[in-house]
């Protein structure tokens, strides 16, 4: 028998350290995995799908992920369980493996922290502007706490806003300096306008 290992979650998005993440939740294998989480206080890995869908078989997932802890959850209108986790720790997958119920497991390499980094200077307009654009977002982002001055969340938020292609999260995610990230993401933002709503 496998040793235990942590939970993935393959979606078609990329969750950053801090961000929020709201979802339904309807596949046997993941109510499962919720229940557990909650009962044993305990994250769960999410890994951006590469190739298959969401619902049923993914034939592959990034190596690269984000684990997750709840934060709420809900019953929502359809009946279907609703569910806010945050993004904690970065991690790379040494090695996957499958369940009988098709919950995938994996032993990973939690990924350095990001230091605290004072924003540069020279895009100290980011945080300002994320501190107008994040109120106005709400919903899952009242899980989120602020650190408008520090240079990896404020990269981390631009990151899960922007119109990036998932292609273009998962490079982000995979950087493991935050200034690096947040100059990434500065050099993105000014090809296309922040996402509808902000």
């Amino acid at each position: 028998m496998p040793p235990a290992g942590l939970a993935l979650l393959p979606l078609n998005t990329v969750l950053f350290p801090g961000g929020p993440l709201p979802l339904r939740i309807f596949e046997a294998r993941y109510l499962d995995m919720v229940r557990r989480c909650l009962r044993e206080h305990s994250a769960f890995g999410v890994v951006l799908i590469l190739a298959g869908a969401e619902a049923g078989a993914v034939s592959a997932v990034a190596d690269t992920g984000t684990s997750a802890r709840l934060v709420d959850f809900d019953t929502l209108p359809d009946g279907l369980l609703g569910i806010t986790c945050l993004g904690e720790r970065r991690f790379r997958v040494r090695r996957r493996w499958q369940q009988s119920d098709g919950l995938n497991l994996a032993e990973v390499d939690y990924l350095p922290e990001d230091a605290p980094s004072a924003l540069p200077a020279a895009l100290a307009h980011l945080g300002e502007l994320l501190r107008e654009v994040l109120p106005r977002l709400g919903g899952a982002y009242a899980h989120v706490d602020s650190h408008y001055e520090d240079a990896g969340w404020v990269g981390n938020r631009w990151a899960e806003i922007l119109p990036l292609t998932p292609a273009e999260k998962l490079e982000l995610l995979e950087l493991d300096d935050p200034l690096a990230r947040l100059a990434q993401v500065a050099a993105w933002s000014e090809r296309q306008p922040p996402a509808a709503g902000v």
